[in-house]
């Protein structure tokens, strides 16, 4: 009987790793793998310097070495954005300024969106000025994100090779306008911009 007893428990324990080898035979294929495969497909959708470098070289009609370091600039800081803006903007400030743009957002497996931004800026502020911009964008998530009022954080205006760099951040969105060493305004000013989905002349 003892013996009996016995040899049923060495089956069950020899029985033991096989059930549990059949307990895992039933989970999801590739349980195991689904945080690298997201984090595979998220980083799918950011833009690498040498995607942004070429797209602002063509853009600005600059060297890819010229745009490549203000591009290595804003990597430093900030990594690879999940979209990037580009369009031409004109504004002029005699202490009191207006800045209007418009240009097209643009982004990995979607379609191009046509956006449009404005904005006061209050300082010791001088100038006009006509530029290209492009716009690199951080933590966009979805496009709605985009359309609020962005202040410019203090202290954060750079020329890198020839091009005007600043970031602004709103609701845990940030972006980093990069332009045109022709388009900087002379001075130093306070501001902030309006992202919109369409055309709207009030600058506030």
């Amino acid at each position: 009987m003892n013996r009996k007893k016995f040899i049923t428990g060495l089956m069950a324990v020899g029985a033991a790793p096989a059930a549990t080898g059949s307990l895992l035979s039933i989970l999801p294929a590739g349980a195991a793998d689904q945080a690298p495969l997201a984090k595979q497909r998220a980083s799918d959708l950011t833009y690498t310097a040498d995607e942004i470098t070429e797209a602002g070289a063509n853009f600005f009609g600059i060297t890819s070495e010229a745009m490549a370091k203000g591009v290595q600039y804003v990597f430093g800081d900030l990594g690879q954005p999940d979209a990037y803006i580009k369009g031409d903007e004109g504004g002029g400030a005699v202490v009191v300024g207006f800045r209007y743009g418009s240009g097209w957002l643009i982004r990995k497996a979607r379609e191009p969106k046509q956006v449009y931004w404005r904005g006061p800026s209050v300082g010791f502020d001088l100038g006009g000025n006509l530029s290209k911009c492009f716009t690199l964008v951080y933590n966009l998530q979805d496009d709605r994100r985009l359309f609020q009022r962005f202040p410019s954080v203090e202290g954060s205006i750079y020329v890198v090779a020839g091009l005007g760099i600043n970031y602004q951040r709103s609701g845990g969105v940030t972006l980093a306008p990069m332009r045109t060493g022709v388009g900087l305004r002379a001075g130093i000013n306070a501001q902030y911009q309006v992202y919109t989905d369409r055309r709207d002349w009030f600058p506030l």
